[in-house]
């Protein structure tokens, strides 16, 4: 497993043409911000921070305890339902643009998209829905679909995109404790893996996979049976690159120790 302290010292200092992407599934901002996500993120120095699942409006968070810790530029995109889904981005430096959602209703009515356009690439900070039952499968599968056909259009116009955030879904075997026992259950899934796999191979490179080969790296674990400190978790977060900036892929990293949410940050470095 790989330390969240050995990690970040490791190039605390951003260098100039690098960009240190970090995302985190904060599973609510403001719970996360009670307990040390400010100092945590003063330490780890991203360029980029994108967030996902903040479950508060702009104006419910103390933002200016952000830009106090150098994210002057930040930008949020919340679900219409209160205390629900959202996700938001951070920067050090000012976007060239910034895209809020994806122009598809039923997706940006649960504020599951924002992506800002930088000079060297485009960051979007993606939630994905979690399928708990049938009729939230059936709208993640709808979901996933027509992601897929609004990434394959907007790849045309900014063909350097990283997607980063909570997909919802493991990849492959390694990416979960128990790949036997949870094959039936959603995030797992048959389907929900041939997705993913699909859109690797639609032109992305899974970061964290392409540099790290070992198993037992998880982003994920529930609050049950004393999951994290056995570390019986799930891989479902992502920096998902898109092939043209392969050679840009420098570092990629997850952070288990960091404890403000069920998820931990995961964070990709790219050199250009």
């Amino acid at each position: 497993m790989y330390s969240f302290h050995q990690s970040y010292l490791n190039s605390n200092e951003s260098k100039s043409g690098q960009m240190k992407i970090i995302s985190y599934n904060v599973n609510g901002i403001r719970a996360a911000m009670r307990k040390g996500f400010v100092d945590w993120l003063k330490a780890a120095d991203p360029d980029v921070l994108c967030i996902q699942e903040t479950k508060a409006m702009k104006e419910q968070v103390e933002v200016e305890l952000l830009e106090e810790a150098g994210y002057k530029y930040h930008y949020w995109y919340s679900a219409q339902k209160k205390g629900y889904s959202g996700v938001a981005i951070l920067s050090k430096t000012e976007p060239k643009h910034v895209e809020y959602g994806t122009g598809i209703d039923y997706m940006d009515f649960e504020g599951r998209n924002i992506r800002l356009d930088f000079e060297h690439c485009s960051v979007m900070s993606l939630y994905l829905p979690s399928g708990t039952n049938i009729e939230r499968l059936e709208h993640k599968l709808t979901y996933m679909a027509d992601f897929q056909t609004y990434v394959d259009g907007l790849r045309k116009e900014i063909p350097n995109l990283v997607i980063c955030g909570d997909y919802n879904i493991c990849h492959e075997a390694i990416d979960i404790h128990d790949p036997v026992r949870n094959k039936k259950v959603s995030g797992f899934l048959p389907v929900e893996r041939a997705w993913i796999g699909s859109f690797i191979d639609s032109g992305f490179i899974d970061s964290f996979r392409h540099l790290n080969k070992e198993p037992h790296n998880y982003t994920w674990w529930s609050y049950r049976a004393n999951a994290r400190a056995n570390n019986k978790g799930w891989r479902i977060d992502y920096n998902m690159v898109s092939t043209p900036l392969q050679e840009n892929i420098k570092r990629a990293v997850i952070f288990p120790e960091a404890y403000h949410s069920d998820h931990c940050p995961h964070m990709v470095e790219l050199a250009f």
